[in-house]
């Protein structure tokens, strides 16, 4: 059997600070206040986002359904560009350390998208998101 020359809580300690280490602005994942707000944006999406879809069209005057709109487009943006650092910080160097800061700077992007597409479709005068997702359940007229 092999042994290290490091106790396992040393190695575990280690781990830890590798995590919460930040040397990229688009490390999303780095530091527990990036934790924090990612657990926190997590609550805002998953109270907001059932009160926003089931409440009724008409509910809302429509600023204020661009404002709710937008604000979930932000969190959802956010949320997932951290998650998928997350994830990048976990395989990625797995499969190649070369390749982390591509897959982070193609987080950031797909997350950017995300908020463009997310936050035209928030903002424009034909329902926004509720309007959006609504309409992929009815039918077409003719």
């Amino acid at each position: 059997m092999i042994r290290s020359r490091l106790p396992i809580k040393h190695i575990i300690q280690k781990a830890g600070q590798i995590r919460h280490q930040s040397s990229s602005p688009l490390q999303g994942d780095a530091g527990s206040k990036a934790t924090h707000l990612h657990h926190k944006m997590t609550t805002f999406l998953a109270v907001t986002t059932p009160l926003y879809f089931l409440a009724p069209s008409d509910s809302l005057p429509p600023m204020a359904d661009s404002v709710i709109g937008l604000a979930l487009a932000v969190n959802v943006s956010a949320h997932s560009w951290v998650g998928m650092n997350y994830v990048v910080t976990d395989y990625v160097p797995k499969v190649s350390k070369a390749m982390t800061g591509p897959a982070r700077i193609l987080t950031a992007g797909l997350s950017a998208l995300t908020l463009a597409g997310l936050g035209k479709i928030a903002t424009n005068g034909k329902g926004g998101l509720k309007g959006a997702v609504g309409g992929l359940w009815k039918k077409k007229e003719e």
